[in-house]
Order: structure tokens, then C-alpha cells, then sequence
């Protein structure tokens, strides 16, 4: 959900990063991932040494969100077409994140979702969750882990209830958990709520691999617990609307 901040700006933060100040040396560029994330492509000896089924699973069908205000649907897209599987027949494509939203025909999901558009909340991540598992025929259970409901501060009690969540998921691929958080909080950079897709989690090294839907700017990457808890838990600012005041947590579509 970068799009409608960065639409109003003259240039990115990226970008107006490796500016240099006038009278000053030229600053060093920003690394592309701060401490708080790291990329499946250089650690990846999890998914050579554990079965890892919701990444091999979902990990084919998680595509580019097709707008920079789509990372809802581009993850629900995902997650329904890893749970439904390739499709048998020859003649049937795996249906695409607009496909879905014609499918749904909720007019707000595609007015958020469009370009400019202003993102999903996540009680409205929920219940369009909930409409595209009906339009696709799979059994209607959604189920939700919202941790800032009890407590505004992470808490044990809401760290242990986040493990035990991604410790189930992990046992197969017949459940999708999708997650909705601060991005910047895990990847050190763009401040603002986002969807993506639980790819794996390695409960000895107490990390989670995010499947990105925002592959403009990201490949997978692990995160600690902690981290991915600290971002679901922080309030989106005032700079981003309607948005303002939302509250992640776990979205989990279940066979």
C-alpha cells in the first residue's frame, strides 16, 4: 500500500536517500533490507533441511501485486490459488488478482485496490477473504489473530498465541496465513501498513519467511517473531488517510 503516499511525493524515499545535501559529500545509499530481514535467497537452509509445505505450497502462486494499492488482493489471490491447486484441466488458467476481484464483484475491494486506491483495512482484509474463498468454492473458514485487540504493547501471552498460530500453519499446506503489518518495521525502510503471505516458519530460529506480494521492491525475506509481532501491533500514521489507526495481525483460510 505504498501508492497513495508516494503518488503525492516529488520523490520516493529511496530515491530522495542517496540524494546528496548540497554542501555536503555524497551519502552512502541505503541498503535495500535493514537488520530486521533477510533474504531467502542467501538463507535458505530451512527450506533444504525441513518439509516447509505452505512455502511449497503458495510459494508458485504468490505474484506481484498488479497495483501498488493491491497487496490485499494479490495476497489473497495467492493464498486461494495455493489452496485450490493448479488447475486440472488444460484449457484453465490460475486466475489472476483482477480475475478474483470480477469473481468477488465487491465494488469497494476494487476501488481500494486500484491504482491511487487507498488499501485494505484489516477487518475489510477479513471479510474479502472470507467472499473469495465462497466465489471460489472452497469451505468458507477464515479465522483471525489480531493481537491489538487486548493489548496496544506486545505482551507473552501474545507472542506465545502468535507461535502456537504459525507453529499450526507450518504442519501443512491446508491452511494460508496472510499477514497484515508495518512494513517498515521488518524491512527498515517505507512506514506504512501491507499484506503479504506466510511463506515458513522456522520455530527453532524463531523466524518467519514473507512470501512478498510487493516484488517491486522486495524478494522473500525471514524476519524474528518478535519483529513481525512489533509490526502487526504498530498504528498506521495520519499521512496515510483512511488507513490511519489501523492494526495488524494473521488472516488464516483454512481447507
Amino acid at each position: 500500500m505504498r501508492s497513495a503516499l508516494l503518488a503525492a511525493l516529488i520523490c520516493p524515499p529511496l530515491f530522495c536517500a542517496a540524494l546528496p545535501l548540497a554542501g555536503h559529500a555524497e551519502d552512502a545509499p541505503a541498503p535495500k533490507l535493514g537488520p530486521n530481514a533477510v533474504l531467502l535467497s542467501t538463507d535458505n537452509a530451512y527450506l533444504r533441511g525441513s518439509p516447509a509445505p505452505d512455502y511449497w505450497a503458495l510459494s508458485s502462486f504468490v505474484k506481484p501485486q498488479f497495483t501498488t494499492s493491491a497487496c490485499g488482493v494479490a495476497s489473497v489471490t495467492a493464498a486461494v490459488n495455493g489452496l485450490a491447486g493448479l488447475p486440472a484441466n488444460a484449457e484453465d488458467t490460475v486466475m489472476s488478482q483482477p480475475e478474483l476481484l470480477d469473481l468477488v464483484g465487491d465494488d469497494t475491494w476494487k476501488a481500494i485496490s486500484a491504482e491511487g486506491g487507498d488499501g485494505v483495512k484489516f477487518e475489510q482484509l477479513v471479510e474479502y477473504a472470507s467472499k473469495a474463498m465462497a466465489a471460489r468454492g472452497l469451505n468458507d473458514s477464515v479465522t483471525v489473530f489480531h493481537p491489538a485487540d487486548s493489548s496496544p504493547t506486545p505482551t507473552p501471552d501474545q507472542g506465545a498465541t502468535l507461535r502456537e498460530w504459525l507453529a499450526a500453519n507450518e504442519a501443512s499446506a491446508s491452511d494460508a496465513l496472510l499477514v497484515y503489518f508495518n512494513q517498515g518495521v521488518v524491512t527498515g525502510d517505507w512506514d506504512g501498513p501491507h499484506v503479504s503471505v506466510i511463506g515458513a516458519y522456522d520455530a527453532a530460529a524463531d523466524r518467519v519467511l514473507i512470501l512478498e506480494v510487493d516484488q517491486e521492491w522486495y524478494t522473500p525475506y525471514w524476519t524474528p517473531v518478535d519483529v513481525l509481532l512489533d509490526a502487526m501491533l504498530k498504528p498506521t500514521s495520519a499521512e496515510h488517510g483512511v488507513l490511519e489507526g489501523q492494526t495488524g495481525g494473521l488472516v488464516r483460510l483454512a481447507l
